[in-house]
């Protein structure tokens, strides 16, 4: 009786999964450029953390999972067609918060608060990750320094053209007493474009939680997550999540998800959230000279609708690493 041999066919099947596997290996670079770090997948611009001549760095453009724009070009570009030019403090995806020591660093009003990059460091990129360390200071209208914050961006690129972005802060007490306000206005943030809208019951974009409230029953929802999705200007359908790490500060936190294309996580804006007006400063969190505070997020950037057990999933999948 012929005896068979499957090994032939084993090495076969691994091969062809190292194959499968090498045609999704993606390059993922960091070079520092005239405006601050720039973040390359396979020599095509994924986004650029911007340092210089603004009132607050900021991520802009983010290519998104089918390899468009998805954050708002306003107020950095001003030509877009049909781009809605409102809050023109909203840019790209950034950090900051709409009360600390009663000053402003959301909006871009009279005498608000801005945030100066300090510093850029380890920069290393290795096959489809890279990271990179910040220094920012944040500074009153008088040229005061606030505090500081050291700031640490890790990104993957994924197959399909999907990617992260984990956006992990520590703000430091460094010059006295912090208060963080309890304000609606903050504070890890991303303004999305005009796709991602639900104004109108029409209107082609959608959001939803962990708890699957939808639309606008997600704002000043509790939630360790949160999820848009709709049309990238070439109308592909594309989805934008948010994750809170569980050990954030004041987890799951509150959302500031607007029907016109920002959320953001904020774990101080509780008495606006939860609707008790008069209770002002609930939500107030102080930090003594030499303390510290630190948040962890995680952005992915998928290509087509993202469904509630993916994102679920995915959320997992950040709590383990």
């Amino acid at each position: 009786m012929r005896r068979l041999h499957p090994l032939p066919f084993v090495a076969a099947a691994c091969g062809l999964l190292a194959l499968a596997s090498s045609a999704f290996a993606q390059t993922l670079t960091l070079t520092q450029s005239d405006a601050g770090v720039r973040v390359d997948i396979d020599g095509k611009l994924f986004t650029e953390y911007v340092t210089k001549d603004v009132p607050r760095p900021f991520f802009y453009p983010v290519i998104g999972g089918a390899g468009e724009n998805v954050v708002r070009n306003f107020p950095m570009r001003k030509d877009v067609a049909g781009e809605a030019q409102d809050h023109p403090h909203h840019r790209g995806l950034w950090f900051t918060h709409g009360n600390v020591n009663g000053i402003d660093f959301w909006a871009e009003v009279k005498d608000f608060g801005k945030q100066q990059s300090t510093g850029v460091s380890d920069l290393k990129a290795e096959g489809s990750k890279g990271s990179f360390t910040t220094t920012t200071k944040w500074v009153a209208p008088d040229g005061k320094a606030v505090l500081s914050d050291t700031r640490k961006f890790t990104f993957t690129a994924l197959p399909n053209g999907e990617k992260l972005l984990d956006f992990d802060i520590t703000l430091q007490a460094t010059e006295g007493e912090v208060t963080f306000g309890d304000t609606k206005e903050g504070t890890m943030a991303i303004r999305l474009n005009t796709g991602f809208e639900f104004k109108k019951e029409d209107n082609t974009g959608n959001a939803y939680n962990a708890q699957n409230d939808k639309r606008k029953q997600v704002w000043g929802k509790r939630s360790p997550w949160c999820a848009y999705y709709g049309p990238d200007p070439k109308g592909n359908v594309v989805g934008i999540a948010m994750f809170e790490h569980p050990k954030n500060f004041r987890a799951p936190t509150w959302w500031h998800a607007r029907d016109y294309g920002l959320f953001a996580a904020n774990p101080f804006g509780i008495h606006d959230f939860e609707a008790k007006k008069d209770q002002e400063h609930l939500g107030d969190h102080k930090l003594a000279k030499g303390e510290s505070l630190q948040l962890r997020y995680r952005f992915f950037f998928g290509n087509g609708k993202p469904m509630p057990k993916a994102m679920a999933a995915r959320y997992d999948e950040y709590v383990k690493e």
